[in-house]
């Protein structure tokens, strides 16, 4: 039987920040036996991952923790946020519609020593294993133009100052900001980047599907397990594949010939119903399925009865996401041996057809609303969640939450 988590509670992001840097750091702590005087140390670890839903706070959390490094002219976090994509923003050239450039921030520490340094060379192999465009930037005027070679009626043709996408601006400031890593990993003494002690990174993937978001995760994985890298890292994020990528990406050893095993913590954070305490939920070794809020909502309107398009549609998501997570591909998968196994699938398979939108007003039946609590029930009988530790903590007022 795996031993249950813990659970603590935090009034302030402030007091959480302070409680990441320590489970990085190490501590101090006294020897329990009174026989033993004095203090043992507690090795810190080298990764910190959290999920957590969007709206809970995690951006400012990013930057609490960022804001405790930050003594007068001297800081230590590396940070990639929603302000660090705020760093790059488009100058269209609204008069001709031709000029087009990404304008960026030269005045922000995340450039400072960049010109000479050949970050182009940096980042375009990591960005040509997501996109097909190139680049080139021009320090003085603090801008990023970018181009695409094309080939049309059988000749190359190289299309300048060309507007990217969305989703393509968000990978390439990702990969613009791998490589700064990069450099902040290597960087010796006197050179940019050898402030870099702590590195924080919130919800770095937006608008990818699960393939990319697995390689993307999977990538930074590879990056943050190399022998040389001596930062600290918290990765925070509401992407439960993501979560799960790089939690079974930072465990075991570095290399083979490493002598000892990654140290990592790994946390759920919750905020239930805008309630001003925080309750952080240590998960321990056992790797965590993203969609356990999720289900925490299907077992409650399963229960109310009001069970809407929505809920089918979430329902399935899960069961796709709980495949891929044990390297399937089927929802099938999650009703192995079980002998109503075509009937569950085939019933999820026609209620999430196009037909049954999500902005369907039909009411749902009694006999579909049965139907939907018994494949609960079988998933959850399965699958074993432990669906209510995080509320029945912050219940408990028996512990005073962290200040």
């Amino acid at each position: 039987m795996s031993k249950a988590s813990t659970i603590n509670r935090f009034r302030t992001l402030e007091s959480l920040a302070r409680k990441f840097r320590k489970d990085l750091k190490g501590v101090q702590r006294r020897k329990k036996t009174p026989q033993r005087k004095g203090t043992t140390a507690v090795a810190g670890n080298d990764f910190v991952l959290v999920f957590a839903h969007n709206g809970v706070g995690k951006t400012r959390l990013s930057m609490e923790f960022k804001n405790l490094g930050k003594k007068e002219d001297t800081r230590d976090t590396l940070y990639f946020n929603a302000f660090t994509e705020d760093l790059f923003y488009w100058d269209n050239d609204l008069d001709e519609d031709k000029d087009r450039r990404i304008k960026f921030k030269a005045e922000s520490h995340f450039f400072d020593g960049l010109d000479g340094m050949d970050i182009e060379d940096q980042v375009r192999p990591i960005l040509h294993q997501y996109a097909d465009f190139d680049f080139r930037i021009n320090y003085a005027a603090a801008e990023i133009r970018f181009f695409r070679d094309v080939t049309i009626a059988g000749k190359r043709r190289r299309l300048e100052d060309i507007k990217i996408s969305r989703g393509e601006e968000n990978i390439f400031i990702w990969c613009f900001f791998l490589a700064i890593l990069q450099l902040a990993i290597e960087a010796k003494k006197g050179q940019p980047y050898d402030w870099v002690k702590y590195v924080y990174i919130d919800d770095p993937i937006s608008s990818l599907d699960e393939q990319n978001t697995i390689t993307v995760a999977a990538g930074l994985g590879s990056l943050l397990k190399r022998e040389d890298n001596n930062l600290k890292i918290v990765i925070s994020t509401h992407h439960g594949l993501f979560f799960n990528v790089v939690f079974n990406e930072l465990k075991g050893k570095r290399t083979p010939e490493s002598k000892e095993d990654i140290k990592r913590k790994a946390y759920i954070l919750h905020r239930l119903n805008e309630a001003q305490t925080y309750t952080l939920e240590d998960t321990g070794e056992s790797p965590f399925l993203h969609h356990v809020a999720a289900l925490e909502e299907l077992r409650a309107v399963a229960k109310s009865g009001k069970i809407s398009q929505y809920h089918f549609n979430s329902l399935r998501s899960i069961l796709e996401k709980t495949a891929i997570f044990f390297g399937r591909q089927h929802i099938s998968t999650c009703f192995e041996g079980l002998p109503k196994k075509a009937l569950y699938t085939r019933f999820l398979n026609v209620r999430s057809h196009a037909k049954y939108s999500v902005f369907e007003s039909e009411s749902i039946t009694s006999t579909d609303k049965k139907m939907f609590r018994e494949i609960l029930s079988v998933f959850l009988e399965r699958y074993a969640f432990r669906l209510a530790a995080v509320a029945s903590a912050t219940a408990r007022t028996a512990v005073p939450p962290h200040r």
